[in-house]
């Protein structure tokens, strides 16, 4: 542009979108592969055909060397250029050294306090994407599944400069980024990382080639605490949970994940560690791109041991959401009872609210997964969701009747001991029955035959 070439004629700038008239010339370019998706028209009438557009689109998205993307929108060509390049350390450093003002758009002055300002005024994005790919979550659509991790240099110049801050009070909110402890994480042999397509790299495993080392994001602590004016960091970053359990993430040294998990505890929460295991059915966890809840119950062993040992009293606090593609009543109830069964009285829950550029959003709008093209189902109506969200609340006394009545409905009275057992009780005099008529709830002993009780039996039937 600063040549004077028209800004209408750069149409092979990289991450950018471009519409073709009808018999104009494509733009020519040596290192870029062409591929064609569905074309919109088609797309409104198939959603099996969108939903198969999605698989290309993701995959290109990840790729090192994606190809170029054409789809036919009305008389018109859309060509999707490939995105950049992951940035690499001194790029991302660049970046964190432009002159930001660190304050809100003056268009908000009069305004008066912004919360989501005052949440991440004195926090540091450590680095940016996130190879966990998770089904619902469109992070690795705007920022990459590779990771693109600042200097601990860079990391600290900022924070000196959040210390000088009128209002600093010596606390940082977070010390973080799309997951907390994805920091300096890469393919140990890029060659490798260049020929992939996965859409994550720790679904359903954790790939071998991947260093998942914690070691580097524990000296980054540290040395961020050591400033003389930080009296102390958190971490409001989601934190992934799943690799820091030795049995998921057995690429990584565990005593650099217990380091790294006590660290955590000891110094950088307050009260209540957060995290998100999302749902304990293991189709449903499949389908989010995430780790078998038994990997949870691990991660709370470790998390229990380090309490105990460093006398800490610390709450562990579990996120989930409802709703999600594939989740069926069933699951929910499931999910109530094996939470209750591990101590747990949930306060918050997420219902599953559809995102661009994710997998569970294509589900949701087209009724099929774009990798495999099967049926699946999603919860959609109002009734529906509110439904899966009344099982969180099993302990609410507005939801037991409910609950009571849809589990039995379902056949699933099973879970109903689990659930609510107090509300499952039975007559002495009267064996094989319930007050609250659930039949095949409980298990009964037969009276026993023997010769007294078939005396008095015979003395019966003959008054």
């Amino acid at each position: 542009m600063q040549k004077g070439v028209p800004f209408s004629s750069l149409k092979t700038i990289k991450q950018t979108a471009v519409l073709l008239n009808e018999g104009e010339k494509i733009p020519k370019n040596k290192n870029w592969q062409d591929v064609e998706i569905a074309s919109h028209a088609t797309c409104l009438k198939d959603k099996k055909a969108y939903a198969s557009n999605f698989k290309v689109i993701e995959q290109e998205s990840n790729k090192l060397y994606a190809r170029r993307i054409f789809q036919q929108t009305g008389e018109k060509l859309l060509m999707i250029n490939p995105p950049y390049p992951t940035m690499t350390e001194k790029e991302i450093d660049g970046s964190f050294d432009l002159p930001y003002t660190r304050m809100p758009h003056p268009k908000y002055n009069k305004r008066g306090p912004i919360p989501a300002y005052e949440m991440i005024k004195f926090s540091v994005n450590v680095h940016r994407g996130c190879f966990g790919g998770c089904s619902f979550c469109t992070i690795s659509a705007h920022q990459g599944k590779f990771i693109a991790s600042r200097s601990q240099e860079s990391v600290l110049k900022e924070v000196d400069e959040l210390t000088k801050m009128e209002d600093f009070k010596g606390y940082l909110s977070d010390i973080g980024g799309p997951s907390a402890n994805m920091y300096q994480m890469k393919g140990k042999v890029q060659s490798i990382c260049d020929k992939c397509v996965a859409p994550s790299c720790i679904s359903p495993v954790i790939c071998s080639n991947l260093d998942t080392s914690h070691k580097p994001l524990t000296e980054l602590y540290q040395a961020v605490d050591a400033h003389p004016k930080v009296k102390k960091s958190f971490i409001g970053s989601g934190i992934r949970h799943d690799m820091l359990v030795p049995e998921f993430n057995k690429n990584a040294d565990p005593k650099e994940l217990d380091a790294y998990t006590e660290e955590v505890m000891t110094k950088h929460v307050s009260g209540r560690l957060k995290v998100a295991p999302e749902h304990t059915s293991d189709p449903v966890l499949k389908l989010m791109r995430k780790p078998s809840f038994t990997y949870f119950h691990k991660f709370k062993d470790r998390f229990d041991k380090i309490n105990k040992k460093k006398k800490l009293n610390l709450q562990l606090i579990p996120y989930f959401i409802s709703s999600h593609p594939a989740c069926e009543p069933e699951d929910m109830a499931n999910l109530a009872a094996e939470t209750k069964d591990m101590g747990f009285q949930l306060e918050q829950v997420q219902d599953f609210t559809p995102t661009p550029m994710t997998v569970a959003t294509v589900i949701y709008y087209s009724g099929y997964h774009p990798y495999t093209l099967k049926e699946v189902n999603t919860p959609k109506t109002k009734q529906e969701k509110l439904e899966q969200h009344k099982f969180f609340f099993w302990y609410k006394k507005e939801n037991r009747k409910w609950i009571k009545d849809k589990l039995t409905k379902v056949g699933r009275t099973d879970l109903l001991t689990k659930l609510l057992p107090e509300d499952v009780s039975w007559r002495k005099n009267k064996p094989g029955k319930t007050k609250n008529t659930f039949d095949d709830a409980i298990t009964f002993k037969p009276r026993s035959k023997s010769p007294r009780n078939k005396s008095r039996r015979l003395k019966k039937k003959r008054r």
